[in-house]
């Protein structure tokens, strides 16, 4: 599925009509579910022109989760993508009104899930920001194998690719095969990645012998990238441009350029060309731009905490060097507090992956009656991975008290779509652990 924004203005003009006499008046939410496809970008367009919000829909949800957004959100249409392969949910119509263009559903990494409401000015001003961080011409041409019901798939590459005249081809979702065959036949200028993606690719059996030779960069986010991936698209001549954001920043807020992507590589980049960003209090990431959302569908006591003086606080923890680039540290609420001393997970996790036999790791706390929490490392691993070397090699890189005091091996980390490891679930094995 290979388009431009030329080739999909007659689609766009067929959803204004199908919408049109579907009854949806101004305001009105609609949903989408389905697989990647360009019917869900031409009903953005067709949304922006009629003054509707579209409400993108995960279809790894269950059927329950679905409804729930469904009615918190008052769906007016719930519209499906060719093999949508979920349970869909029935709309639940209502007559408040909403003057954004796109509602991002939030994770929920603890409790329901919120709408990030995102105006059309803001993902506007973010596909500026990508144009800037990608330099995106013409004869660009994008590869999209990330899920477009998420604000990374949809606007890091996809959105702003379209509207610099750029071409985007669409996998419905990722396969390492089907992202060599495209490398192969359609050679592509520029793609978006998540670390787990990544390591498919890398870790592949065709990751050796397959041409890259035309992409110029990927961009790279939604989690840390262990530095060892970054290294192995280097090796190949491909610079990994890190983006750091959220739903709630459309998400472009800080990025790395292709040159800043191989003097620092590592580090998130500074801020986005129409952006700002600060570290705030307890060396919390702050951004301020018009990218930045307008707030959380009917949640005004959650807005009022996440935007203070039109700065949105992150929740992650970082710091900027001399140089002026951010780096990122961990999410405040992973923070784990032992004996009266911080303890960052991500950076446990930056020596584990040193560890030969290790695939894939998370730190998480555990209650402790003397230290009240300690961490814990969950690890897929081969056999080669030795917790008596693990804990050496502790020794030499590590104050002892952020030592792992314990290993659960498990055969896969639970993810999102977007490769971001469920925190909540992995506290859920400290039971079994």
């Amino acid at each position: 599925m290979t388009f431009d924004l030329n080739a999909l203005a007659p689609v766009i003009a067929a959803e204004e009509v199908a919408l049109r006499r579907a009854g949806a008046e101004r305001g009105d939410r609609i949903g989408w579910i389905g697989l990647n496809d360009p019917s869900m970008i031409a009903l953005l367009f067709a949304c922006e022109r009629l003054g509707l919000t579209l409400v993108p829909l995960n279809w790894r949800l269950a059927a329950d989760e679905l409804q729930w957004i469904a009615e918190d959100a008052g769906l007016r249409l719930v519209r499906f993508g060719p093999d949508s392969g979920a349970v869909p949910p029935r709309p639940a119509p209502d007559e408040a009104r909403c003057d954004a263009l796109l509602i991002g559903y939030t994770s929920g990494t603890t409790g329901r899930p919120k709408g990030a409401m995102l105006s059309a000015e803001a993902l506007r001003a973010n596909a500026e920001n990508a144009a800037q961080v990608f330099g995106f011409t013409p004869e660009d041409h994008v590869l999209t194998v990330l899920p477009l019901f998420h604000v990374g798939g949809l606007n890091i590459q996809t959105v702003p690719a379209l509207l610099a005249g750029a071409r985007v081809t669409l996998l419905p979702k990722f396969d390492p095969d089907g992202f060599f065959d495209a490398m192969a036949s359609l050679r592509p200028t520029l793609t978006l990645l998540v670390p787990a993606v990544m390591a498919a690719l890398v870790n592949h059996p065709r990751w050796p012998a397959e041409d890259l030779s035309s992409l110029r960069a990927i961009g790279a986010g939604s989690s840390e990238v262990p530095l060892a991936l970054i290294q192995a698209f280097h090796d190949r001549g491909i610079p990994v441009q890190q983006v750091y954001g959220m739903t709630e920043t459309s998400p472009i807020a800080i990025a790395q350029t292709r040159s800043e992507a191989l003097a620092a590589p590592g580090s998130i980049g500074r801020a986005a060309p129409l952006c700002e960003a600060r570290i705030g209090a307890a060396g919390e990431i702050e951004i301020r731009g018009p990218n930045v959302m307008s707030g959380y569908w009917r949640r005004p006591e959650e807005t009022a905490e996440a935007l203070r003086d039109g700065w949105f606080r992150t929740g992650d923890v970082g710091h900027q060097d001399a140089e002026g680039r951010f780096w990122f540290t961990d999410r405040l609420k992973r923070v784990i507090i032992s004996g009266g001393e911080n303890i960052y997970p991500a950076e446990l996790e930056r020596v584990l992956h040193e560890l030969p036999g290790l695939r894939e790791c998370a730190v998480i706390g555990r209650a402790d009656p003397r230290w009240g929490e300690v961490p814990v490392a969950v690890v897929v691993a081969t056999p080669e991975f030795d917790e008596a070397r693990m804990a050496a090699h502790f020794e030499r890189r590590l104050a002892r008290f952020k030592h792992p005091r314990g290993v659960i091996r498990v055969d896969a980390l639970p993810r999102t779509a977007l490769g971001k490891v469920q925190v909540e679930k992995l506290r859920g094995l400290m039971e079994g652990g």
